[in-house]
């Protein structure tokens, strides 16, 4: 695309050859002269001096700093995800269903589908118009595929398992696995069956290796716009608020409900039953272990240090408990008047 093209499709001003040729994206040092890069954060100001970029994304204030042709972007990396998709080789299969899948006579796929080789999809499950169903991707039993959406190979959703429009769920990700759900009985653990599903919004991301449990007895939910990364387990009955993100690693407890507009970063752990309440930031590998009723960020992991000094550290930790029981010991004679007779 050229410079002036891409203006006009995002809607930007510019400066610069509006006929020179951009073949892509790169960062500020690696790009060449048929490159696009942007500048979202000011500390790398000082990289557009020798940047060999044809063009940058640019804040209006930063604009006359440019030494090369620039887009102005009111948020530059927000422009930045936009003008990604445009470059985006990612390859689309052509619709119709591969002669190697699978297809059950009463699934209904419409015909701007694309469906791979080996894919199975099962009785009464629904394919939207222009979904892909990756190779090797199983789609059990009234599941249903909204318009738009992505199934990369080898994703499993089981029956009952409802992905709205313009998702994209990427390979080994599995919905619909049971809920670890089991009561103590006699002879040992008797299974408590789950009869819920999975339901998934619109525009939902669910990156790969994530499994996202069916409900119990109702749905599992995730609500129009969540993001969530690779290798996150969401257990049955949670509830995950409209634009919230989850990072890697990330686990979450059984009827855990998570508002609207929050962020978890990775490694964060969420005890059951508790709620979170809209616009909550969690930082990495803190431990949530109660309901969240204020906005805010919130943290617990421990930060890393020397392991001489966390061993220290470690057994201070361990003190606590007797330090405060001598320090109220000693206040309390303080008030009393005691230390002093």
């Amino acid at each position: 695309m050229t410079l002036g093209e891409l203006a006009e499709k995002l809607g930007l001003a510019y400066s610069g050859d509006a006929q020179r040729q951009l073949t892509g994206l790169a960062t500020l040092t690696a790009a060449g002269p048929e490159q696009l890069a942007f500048l979202a954060q000011r500390k790398y100001q000082h990289l557009l001096a020798t940047t060999r970029a044809g063009a940058v994304i640019v804040p209006p204030d930063l604009a006359d700093t440019c030494p090369v042709d620039y887009l102005v972007a009111d948020d530059p990396y927000l422009c930045f995800a936009r003008v990604s998709g445009l470059f985006d080789r990612a390859p689309v299969p052509p619709p119709g269903i591969h002669p190697a899948a699978t297809v059950a006579a009463d699934a209904a796929v419409d015909a701007s589908a694309a469906v791979g080789p080996n894919a199975v999809i099962e009785s009464g499950a629904v394919i939207g118009a222009g979904a892909v169903i990756g190779a090797s991707v199983y789609i059990g039993q009234r599941s249903r595929v909204g318009a738009g959406s992505r199934i990369h190979p080898n994703a499993v959703l089981y029956h009952d398992v409802r992905v709205g429009d313009h998702c994209t769920i990427h390979s080994q990700a599995v919905l619909g696995g049971d809920g670890f759900g089991f009561a103590p009985g006699p002879d040992g653990w008797e299974k408590i069956h789950q009869l819920g599903g999975v339901w998934l919004g619109d525009r939902v991301e669910v990156g790969a290796c994530t499994t996202i449990d069916r409900g119990a007895i109702e749905d599992t939910v995730i609500e129009d716009g969540a993001i969530i990364d690779n290798l996150v387990q969401i257990a049955h009955n949670c509830r995950i608020g409209k634009n919230t993100a989850i990072a890697g690693c990330t686990g979450l407890a059984g009827s855990t409900i998570i508002g609207a507009n929050c962020t978890l970063a990775g490694g964060v752990g969420v005890v059951g039953h508790v709620e979170i309440c809209d616009n909550v930031h969690v930082t990495g590998m803190t431990m949530v272990t109660k309901s969240i009723t204020e906005a805010g960020s919130y943290s617990s992991g421990t930060p890393m240090s020397t392991t001489r000094d966390w061993k220290r550290s470690a057994v201070r930790f361990a003190q606590l408990d007797a330090i405060q029981r001598r320090l109220a010991s000693v206040e309390s004679r303080l008030d009393d008047g005691s230390e002093h007779s």
